[in-house]
């Protein structure tokens, strides 16, 4: 994989799962927040509410001394250490030192809270954080009360509780929390793999579809894909109907500029035969060149039109048969021992049955006219590319001259008849396809011509 930029899906899942964690992460801090702040809110307003109770029940005997008409309704304020408490504290006159705990609540027991020295002004709240009983940590909020007959009394109400009161309800919200969240990201994930691999499954059947079109097992991308895809599909089907009406066009001009060409070499051709002599045997031999040079030309042109077309292939078995079936024909007199040594069914050729019998029939023919008395053919397959062996027992050739003879109009050996393009002809056919021709030592003593094109699927 070459990172997150050459893949679509990688890109879309990544942008989907980052914004998956953002987004839960984000609605988790909030929800934790609202939950903290509104428990927060709550225990102040707890703590107000035993702070109003308390100064509600408070009350001053004849001496001064305050005392509270009635308990406050809260059963833990009578519970020893039970994390909610109160305490009445004097406030000092006149340069006195006022006893600490005065009145308090049961729940305090033995202990007495320490509050800060700063008196608050009268009727003001102020909240403090204190120690409290077996070392818990309270928060506390107190009031500064003077009662109206005698404001000379003034004392300061205190009401506290254990801050795990607070904490402890936001951690044990926070554990379930953090599960629902996890799971809701888990199952967002999911969704959106999901949904990322079944929206790129057309995507995935457009490879699949163009693999048979480079393969040769269809000529066009047959199938409904979605709204978003089709029309993509539609002209890559539009630009394999025009490369398919080109190739037709090409081969049809191919054809016609053959048939005008060789009708006035045919003339001429009969009008030397007509009337022998120096001049004839020249004009003969420049025809029989000129016919040569047209037929290697359009093959090429025709072969390199047909190479561009995708969706073409064909099977190499029956081709080869019939080669050899021609080959004994024409060598009939030579009593040469032709034979298709090795070439399963399914071996394909991905390109123009013309094309496959044009180099096999130009190797062939050059075996059979090199051979003494056996000509055999080996098909294999390495990768993606088919391997074509044509060995033959004749003389071979040299190494320092194999390179030599694929060159158009270099021949071997000029007694023996020919042109000197069939060799030519198959590399040039066999590089348009993207293969190459090797000529190679043979197990049989001769020539082994390998010739390597791209293979299909059968």
């Amino acid at each position: 994989m070459k990172g997150w930029r050459g893949s679509l899906r990688l890109r879309l899942l990544l942008g989907t799962l980052a914004w998956i964690v953002v987004t839960v992460g984000v609605a988790g801090w909030g929800l934790s927040t609202l939950f903290r702040d509104h428990l927060s809110r709550q225990f102040h307003a707890e703590l107000r509410m035993h702070l109003n109770q308390l100064a509600a029940h408070l009350t001053f005997d004849e001496a001064g001394r305050p005392g509270l008409d009635a308990a406050l309704s809260d059963p833990r304020l009578a519970r020893p250490y039970s994390g909610l408490y109160w305490q009445v504290d004097p406030l000092p006159v006149s340069g006195q030192t006022a006893p600490l705990g005065l009145l308090r609540s049961r729940s305090l027991w033995d202990f007495v809270l320490h509050v800060p020295p700063d008196t608050p002004v009268d009727g003001e709240i102020h909240e403090h954080r204190l120690s409290g009983p077996n070392g818990t940590e309270l928060r506390m909020i107190e009031q500064v009360l003077r009662p109206d007959d005698q404001p000379e009394q003034a004392v300061r109400l205190i009401v506290a509780a254990d801050d795990k009161l607070l904490s402890e309800p936001i951690a044990r919200f926070t554990g379930p929390l953090l599960l629902a969240l996890g799971l809701l990201a888990a199952g967002l994930a999911m969704a959106a793999i999901v949904q990322v691999v079944v929206g790129l499954r057309p995507l995935n059947r457009l490879r699949d579809q163009l693999a048979d079109l480079r393969d040769g097992r269809q000529a066009t991308l047959p199938g409904d894909f979605p709204s978003e895809v089709q029309p993509l599909v539609d002209e890559l089907n539009t630009v394999l109907a025009r490369n398919l009406a080109f190739v037709e066009r090409a081969r049809s001009q191919a054809g016609n500029l053959a048939h005008a060409i060789k009708t006035p070499l045919a003339v001429m051709a009969n009008a030397a035969d007509a009337k022998p002599g120096p001049l004839a045997e020249v004009v003969a031999a420049q025809i029989a060149l000129a016919r040569q040079q047209v037929d290697y030309h359009l093959a090429s042109a025709r072969a390199a039109a047909a190479a561009q077309l995708p969706g073409q292939s064909c099977l190499l078995r029956p081709a080869i048969e019939g080669l050899l079936r021609v080959m004994n024909r024409l060598h009939v007199e030579r009593c040469l021992q032709i034979e298709l040594a090795d070439c399963p069914e399914q071996r394909v050729f991905r390109g123009e049955a013309q094309d496959a019998q044009e180099m096999l029939g130009n190797l062939l023919d050059n075996a059979c006219k090199w051979a003494r008395t056996r000509v055999a053919v080996g098909v294999g397959q390495v990768g993606n590319e088919l391997r074509i062996d044509i060995d033959d027992d004749g003389p071979g050739i040299a190494a320092d001259q194999q390179q030599r003879v694929l060159q158009r109009g270099v021949r071997g050996d000029e007694q023996v008849p020919g042109s000197g393009l069939g060799l030519a002809i198959v590399d040039d056919l066999a590089r348009l396809y993207g293969g190459r021709l090797e000529l190679l030592a043979a197990p049989l003593g001769g020539l082994r011509a390998r010739l390597w094109l791209p293979a299909g699927s059968a």
